[in-house]
């Protein structure tokens, strides 16, 4: 059995530094069992990625960038990680929640020699969510530095309470289509938006969790290394307060991913999520 709690607690400083800027890094937390067993596992589903996969590299390109959802509902490994994990915890900490729920977890992987970025966004337009109480956790298995691809995010941007409409990550994956329904207003011109905000932006040693507000505005290059693996996964917790919002667009009306679910999506707007779509761990 590997171990349940985080290397270390979030300090009061993390805690604030998350209030305040919409990210943050905890450094050291998880432990390495976890990660090499982990390594193997994201390994397995690079070999093998399942129905609702993107590839984003377009076929022919050096590199590979690979998108996969929902896998902790078909691998043990990945379902250990997402409950079993310190994760749970360290996210009923940060959050200060009785209960914390599990949304989905997303491998974000860029083989070096991959030119493809993650572009400018926010996470809460693609949910169906709303509520103070949503994180995520961007875990990386390897160690990352900007040229490898690492995250970077606005300082301070999630305040502004602002939900700008969402981009597809890729040509082709046909989710531009469904996000033009929420009717969102479009990003700012980053360049010119940028041009007076601070971008926090961290290297990464495998260990290390950074959290991030589903409003904050992030992004990551791609992997310019000739060497350098960037194999990373965000997990999506929510606490007490998350509830769903009915509001149209959202990716779980992707036929995709509707069809890996267990359960059909039949909340009403208010309800708090759960069953097997969506579990409870926290507390275990």
């Amino acid at each position: 059995m590997l171990p349940a709690e985080p290397l270390r607690a979030i300090t009061a400083e993390e805690k604030a530094a998350y209030a305040a800027d919409g990210a943050v890094i905890l450094r050291g937390v998880l432990p390495m069992a976890w990660i090499e067993r982990m390594r193997v596992a994201v390994d397995h589903i690079l070999a093998a990625p399942g129905a609702a996969s993107v590839e984003y590299t377009p076929q022919g390109k050096s590199g590979r960038y690979l998108g996969d959802f929902f896998v902790w509902m078909r691998d043990p490994d990945f379902r250990a990680f997402m409950a079993d994990s310190p994760l749970p915890a360290l996210a009923a900490d940060m959050m200060g929640a009785k209960r914390v729920t599990f949304f989905y977890d997303q491998l974000l992987v860029k083989e070096p020699e991959t030119a493809e970025e993650t572009p400018w966004h926010q996470d809460l337009p693609y949910w169906p969510l709303r509520g103070a109480d949503i994180l995520s956790f961007w875990v990386s298995f390897d160690a990352i530095t900007q040229e490898a691809g690492t995250m970077a995010y606005v300082k301070g941007s999630h305040r502004a309470g602002t939900m700008y409409a969402p981009k597809a990550f890729g040509s082709n994956t046909g989710y531009a289509e469904l996000f033009a329904r929420m009717g969102l207003p479009p990003l700012p011109d980053m360049s010119e938006y940028l041009k007076d905000r601070e971008v926090l932006s961290w290297d990464v040693e495998p260990g290390d969790v950074i959290v991030h507000h589903p409003l904050t505005l992030h992004y990551s290059p791609g992997n310019a290394t000739k060497s350098v693996r960037r194999r990373a996964l965000a997990l999506r917790y929510l606490g007490d307060d998350a509830v769903y919002d009915a509001r149209p667009g959202t990716f779980v009306e992707n036929s995709k991913i509707a069809a890996i679910l267990p359960e059909p999506i039949a909340y009403r707007d208010g309800d708090r999520l759960g069953g097997a779509n969506f579990p409870v761990v926290w507390p275990r």
